[in-house]
């Protein structure tokens, strides 16, 4: 029998195993297997886990078993430094195997995708080897071309001559018409030695992968002029043509539509996404409102403009639109709010800051009131995530970061990059289908943490939601959506409102809970009333208040909402192991008598 042909241009791929630091080789072949990937073959002597786990498809499982059975795989040598370990299996023979992620599943043991697990000596996915396979039959590009070396080629010659373009000035006679990214490389690394840094090649190959190879002609092409966006239809497939000044040698053709359309009355999903810093960016995620933009214009016209010569109006987004459910006297009355006109400046201010801190004394309500908003506006307890925030919280905790990962079974730890609280709901939040639903980030003591260290670049974000940045520890490009909401809670007993620092004040609407004030003032009192419980600790409660001289330290009234206060003896035991501990702290160092200025008895005697 033959043996079987390794696909020409392609490397040895490996999988290194974290239990002993046991490799798998391998290397793709140039027959096809039943599902029209290629087969890829396992080598001899290559170390799989010996572990089967739950979830592994039914024929890996059978064929593990088959080459154990047959020694295909056996014991490989004992690590005598963990002796409980059981010890990993090795190939007897070479193994053809139908694809490159079958062959991943029988070295893990689970099923995992082979493009990406299947690596080269210098850590590049066994996908860059690969043509492209299936992706959707239409797609949206981002292509810059304003500012190409300090011309406008927009402007100059791609709306003049209907084409888009790439600079790859550098890049040498391509080959293939449909270049993989291995292919890419190497022709980048031939033609950029010494010009660009390792950094700039990836982004150049990715650059010239997805304008070579991943666009099709019919997709939608936009590009940025003079403050606008255009957009097109690519009529063409990618060529390499001289360019005088070494601008624009990767071509494609493009039908263009008249007209652009003004970036700040786009909407803010496509303000996002053409705010990623890349020559190509793929704009796929918000195809329907590109598309929906260009059949406007296609069936009226250039864009209305604003009568005054203005700007061009973008016709607004058919999809269902971002909003938030009135307010009803019914949630005023739930909530014992004295005046529906309050939660209606509270909407409005969500509407208009997507962020805001309920700020003030202990006790008033502030973390409650946040959940039930976000409930109520967002539909349901499943929109909305709280975290609390600490001293030692950081942005590993709250966003992204690489955390030490320990299997159940084999206790073996690794590092892996692990979404934290905000990331999870972002993405909730983005997902086709979810836009037009909003989702809430409840933040409790939310000035309890270093917010420069817990936002990180993100804090960027919370003044600027039309932009995207680029992520510390993965890489993306991103951006907050527009439907996520951020509702913050901040004891000012344990730091005042005037120390919070202009970065914080400017990106959060700040709304005082004060027991002096309304809502929370007449709160106890009506509460009281509803539950037909005696007003004697309204008056307290308002009496103890005014004989506490910084507003800061004054006591909010949900001490005094809960059902332990109204059994015997319950009222004084309140006071006595509550309120009365949180005074002697104000009052710390100053000799008073806290029992003699604020004890029941002393209160009762001015309101008897």
């Amino acid at each position: 029998m033959p043996h079987p042909e390794h696909l020409p241009g392609t490397p040895e791929f490996h999988i290194r195993l974290s239990e002993d630091g046991g490799e798998a080789r391998g290397h793709l072949l140039t027959e096809f297997g039943g599902n029209g990937t290629h087969r890829f073959l396992l080598q001899e002597g290559s170390t799989v886990s010996a572990k089967t786990w739950p979830g592994l498809g039914d024929h890996a499982r059978r064929t593990r078993a088959d080459l154990r059975a047959s020694g295909g795989f056996v014991d490989g040598p004992a690590d005598p430094d963990r002796p409980q370990t059981p010890p990993s299996w090795v190939a007897t023979r070479d193994i053809t195997c139908n694809s490159s992620s079958a062959a991943a599943a029988l070295v893990y043991g689970y099923d995992a995708s082979g493009p990406e697990s299947w690596r080269t000596t210098a850590g590049h996915p066994l996908a860059d080897y690969l043509s492209t396979g299936w992706r959707a039959p239409h797609k949206a590009w981002l292509v810059r071309g304003s500012n190409v070396s300090g011309h406008n080629l927009v402007r100059q010659l791609w709306l003049k001559e209907g084409f888009v373009s790439l600079a790859g000035a550098l890049l040498p006679r391509l080959e293939e018409t449909d270049p993989t990214k291995s292919v890419l490389r190497r022709y980048v690394e031939e033609g950029y030695e010494g010009a660009t840094s390792y950094h700039q090649k990836r982004g150049l190959v990715d650059e010239l992968h997805a304008f070579m190879t991943q666009m099709r002609v019919g997709d939608t092409v936009a590009t940025i002029d003079d403050g606008g966006l255009r957009l097109g239809r690519i009529t063409g497939a990618a060529v390499q043509t001289s360019s005088p000044d070494g601008l624009s040698n990767l071509r494609r053709t493009v039908s263009w539509v008249p007209g652009s359309h003004a970036y700040e009355q786009l909407p803010e999903t496509v303000q996002q996404k053409l705010s990623v810093q890349h020559d190509v960016v793929d704009l796929t995620g918000v195809l329907d409102a590109l598309d929906g933009l260009a059949r406007h214009t296609e069936r009226t016209g250039p864009p209305a403009t604003d009568g005054a010569g203005g700007s061009p109006v973008a016709e607004q987004s058919t999809q269902r639109e971002l909003s938030l459910p009135d307010i009803t006297g019914a949630l005023a009355e739930t909530l014992l709010v004295h005046d529906r006109a309050w939660l209606d400046e509270i909407r409005e201010l969500l509407i208009d800051e997507q962020q805001l801190v309920f700020y003030g004394p202990p006790g008033t309500g502030k973390t409650y009131l946040a959940l039930k908003l976000a409930e109520y506006f967002g539909g349901g307890r499943e929109q909305v995530k709280i975290v609390q925030f600490h001293p030692s919280y950081a942005y590993e905790d709250f966003f992204e970061g690489f955390r030490p990962v320990a299997d159940p079974e084999t206790r073996e730890v690794a590092f892996r990059l692990t979404a934290g609280p905000l990331r999870e709901l972002a993405d909730l939040a983005s997902r086709e289908g979810n836009r037009h639903i909003p989702y809430f980030l409840i933040i409790d003591e939310i000035n309890r943490a270093n917010l420069a260290k817990v936002f990180g670049e993100l804090y960027f974000l919370l003044e600027y939601r039309t932009r995207s940045v680029r992520l510390t520890y993965s890489g993306d490009d991103f951006a907050l959506p527009p439907n996520l909401f951020v509702i913050g809670t901040m004891n000012t007993a344990d730091r005042s409102i005037a120390l919070v620092d202009a970065a914080m004040r400017r990106r959060f609407a700040f709304v005082e809970l004060a027991p002096r004030t309304e809502p929370t003032a007449g709160l106890l009192a009506r509460w009281l009333k509803r539950e037909r419980k005696d007003s004697e600790p309204a008056h307290l409660l308002d009496t103890l208040n005014a004989r506490i001289d910084d507003a800061d330290f004054a006591i909010g009234p949900s001490y005094l909402m809960k059902p332990g206060v109204y059994r015997d003896g319950g009222l004084e035991r309140t006071w006595r192991t509550k309120i009365l501990p949180l005074l002697e702290e104000y009052h710390y160092g100053e000799g008073l008598d806290v029992s003699a200025r604020y004890g029941l008895d002393a209160l009762r005697e001015q309101h008897p």
